[in-house]
C-alpha cells in the first residue's frame, strides 16, 4: 500500500457558488483504522448537491455537520475492505467519499450483499423518489405525474419509478433539450418541459392538458408554483430537494423560497408534503428490493455521469452545480 493517497479539501469558502478552485486535491497520509475502525479502498463515491448547503455554512435543520476550509469532502462512497473487523474483500457502503482510503466505523458501514446486481447502484438515489411516491404522493394507476429536476440524480430515477408504478402520463422538466430528448427517449418520460426561456407554466399546460395528479418537486421556485397552478383536484405533491436555492449564486444553499397558491391549494384539497428518509425507515428495505428485482428484470436503469480519476474529482462538484451532468455524478477510482 502506497504510504500517502489524495483526498478533496474545502480550500475556502466559496462567494457563490463553488467552483474548482475552492477545492484542491491533496495528499495526506493512508489513515490507520482505530478500534471498531475499517481501512476501505474506495471504488466509487457520489457527488451530491447537498454539498453546495454543508459548504455554505448555513446547515441549520440538516442532519449531516457543515464542512469548513480544510476539512475534506465526504458522501456516499462503495469501496473494498483492506483491514479491521470486517472480512477482508467484501464491498460496503459508507460515507466517506472524496479520498481514496477510509476508515469509517465498522458499524456505520454497510456490507453489500448482492441485493443489487451492480455495486455501483447503491449509489442511486432511488429511495428518496420511491419513498415519495409510495408514500407522501402515492402514485395511482392511471395518474399524471410530474418530475421537476427530471435530469438529476433523484428525477432520472423518479421518473422510471413513476411509470412502473402505474403512472400513465409521466412529464419531467429540465434545462437543456439535449437533456429533454434524453429524458424521451431513454427513460420514457412522455413530455419535457424546458426551464429558463419562458415562465414554466404555459408550457407545463400544454404537455398536461388534463393537469396533474402527483408532483415529485427537486427544485422549488419557480417549477414548484407552476406545479400548483396545474395541479388537479386532490393533487399529492411531494418534496424532495430545493435545488431552485442550492444552486442559487445569491444564496447559501439553505434557503428555497416559493410562492404557492394558498387559495388553490384549498380549493381543489392539494396537499403538500416535505419528504425525509429518516422519517420513514421501512423504505429503504423495501426499495432495494424491490429495485433489484427491476435491474434484473431491465425494467428500471441506474443514469449517471462516471467522472473517471480522483484527480478529476475537484471539477465533479461544479460540474454537477452548473448542469453538465445527466442522473448521478459518480466519481470512478
Amino acid at each position: 500500500m502506497n504510504a500517502t493517497h489524495r483526498v478533496v479539501r474545502l480550500t475556502r469558502r466559496p462567494a457563490g457558488l463553488p467552483t474548482a478552485d475552492d477545492l484542491a486535491l491533496v495528499r495526506a497520509p493512508v489513515p490507520r483504522p482505530e478500534a471498531g475502525q475499517i481501512l476501505v479502498r474506495n471504488t466509487h463515491f457520489l457527488v451530491f448537491p447537498g454539498l453546495r448547503t454543508l459548504i455554505g455554512g448555513a446547515t441549520r435543520d440538516v442532519p449531516l455537520p457543515p464542512l469548513h476550509p480544510g476539512d475534506t469532502l465526504f458522501g456516499p462512497a462503495v469501496g473494498e475492505v483492506v483491514d479491521g473487523p470486517l472480512p477482508k474483500g467484501r464491498l460496503v457502503l459508507h460515507l466517506q467519499g472524496w479520498r481514496e482510503y477510509a476508515t469509517p466505523a465498522a458499524a456505520e458501514c454497510r456490507l453489500l450483499d448482492g441485493t443489487l446486481p451492480d455495486p455501483v447502484a447503491h449509489l442511486a438515489q432511488g429511495s428518496a423518489a420511491y419513498g415519495a411516491l409510495t408514500r407522501p404522493a402515492e402514485v395511482r394507476e392511471g395518474d399524471t405525474v410530474l418530475v421537476t429536476g427530471a435530469a438529476g440524480a433523484v428525477g432520472t430515477m423518479a421518473g422510471q419509478i413513476a411509470r412502473l408504478l402505474g403512472a400513465a402520463r409521466v412529464i419531467g422538466s429540465t434545462g437543456s433539450p439535449d437533456k429533454a430528448r434524453r429524458l424521451e427517449r431513454e427513460l420514457r418520460y412522455d413530455a419535457t418541459v424546458l426551464r429558463g426561456t419562458a415562465p414554466v407554466d404555459g408550457p407545463l399546460a400544454a404537455a398536461a392538458p388534463d393537469g396533474i395528479d402527483v408532483v415529485l418537486d427537486t427544485v422549488g421556485g419557480e417549477q414548484l408554483t407552476a406545479a400548483v397552478q396545474a395541479a388537479n383536484r386532490g393533487a399529492r405533491i411531494a418534496l424532495v430537494g430545493a435545488l431552485d436555492g442550492q444552486l442559487s449564486p445569491d444564496r447559501t444553499g439553505a434557503s428555497a423560497p416559493a410562492v404557492l397558491d394558498t387559495f388553490r391549494l384549498l380549493t381543489r384539497g392539494i396537499t403538500v408534503a416535505g419528504y425525509n428518509g429518516p422519517d420513514h425507515p421501512d423504505v429503504e428495505a423495501e426499495w432495494e428490493a424491490r429495485f433489484g428485482d427491476w435491474l434484473r428484470a431491465g425494467e428500471i436503469r441506474f443514469p449517471y455521469t462516471p467522472v473517471p480519476g480522483m484527480e478529476r474529482a475537484p471539477e465533479a462538484l461544479p460540474g454537477l452545480i452548473t448542469g453538465r451532468s445527466f442522473g448521478a455524478t459518480v466519481v470512478e477510482l
